[in-house]
């Protein structure tokens, strides 16, 4: 990572599927009814509302420090995230699936009650294994995502040499990317995991020092506050 200059990670801002997973897990049920598939999942207008405060702490920074290029996942939540903070400067934004949210195959739409009565095994066998290492069936596990961020954050290093890089994406992709820039261990990355829930349009940044990148804030919600955009924090449905 050293051949950046400065790497940021914006989570996308609420979503009309986050809004209806808190529901479904706050009414105790055990499946949550989002019509659409995962990747065409919306913002909601509280979300539109937090993408539109990113853009504005992004026009606050000076040009030598504001990001020269955006990556952006796919999915319709972090494309309109993107969309709305970048408005109106001159920041290219190029789309790329590696990006994506982890998958949860066998586990989408389920909540944790879920989970847990309709499929007791793999709710068993993710105990054991971790959140780490288990793979529902048909999905990711988060060291599956780990070896698609690799290779991305790869290519933006030999594209973009001493360049200022903003990645657009979710919950799991921004704790993964700190896992890599920082060097973590497994158990440093959980008691992460346990400890932080993301906010919707958190911003978590490293800076080089001439060596390598060194954390500059994370999940940092203060430009929400500073614009009276009300902060959300709901988890993805990934148990």
């Amino acid at each position: 990572m050293v051949d950046l200059q400065w790497l940021g990670v914006v989570r996308h801002g609420q979503s009309t599927g986050n809004v209806l997973a808190e529901q479904a897990e706050a009414s105790g049920l055990e499946e949550i009814a989002i019509p659409e598939r995962d990747a065409d999942v919306p913002l909601s207008e509280l979300g539109r509302e937090q993408a539109q405060a990113v853009g504005r702490w992004l026009a606050g920074l000076s040009v030598h420090e504001r990001p020269q290029v955006a990556v952006v996942s796919p999915y319709l939540r972090t494309r309109q995230t993107a969309e709305l903070a970048l408005a109106g400067m001159d920041v290219p934004a190029v789309l790329d699936e590696r990006l994506r949210d982890r998958e949860l195959g066998v586990l989408d739409l389920l909540t944790a009650r879920g989970v847990e009565a309709r499929l007791p095994v793999e709710a068993a066998r993710r105990r054991r294994l971790g959140k780490f290492y288990y793979r529902p069936p048909g999905g990711e596990s988060w060291a599956d995502v780990l070896l698609r961020l690799r290779s991305l954050l790869g290519d933006v290093r030999t594209a973009h040499p001493g360049g200022r890089v903003v990645l657009f994406g979710h919950e799991a992709i921004v704790m993964l990317v700190r896992y890599l820039v920082e060097g973590l261990d497994e158990a440093t990355l959980m008691r992460l995991a346990r400890d932080s829930t993301l906010g919707n349009c958190s911003i978590s940044s490293w800076r080089s020092d001439g060596e390598r990148l060194r954390p500059e804030r994370f999940n940092a919600v203060e430009h929400l506050d500073r614009d009276g955009t009300p902060e959300t924090r709901r988890e993805n449905a990934d148990g």
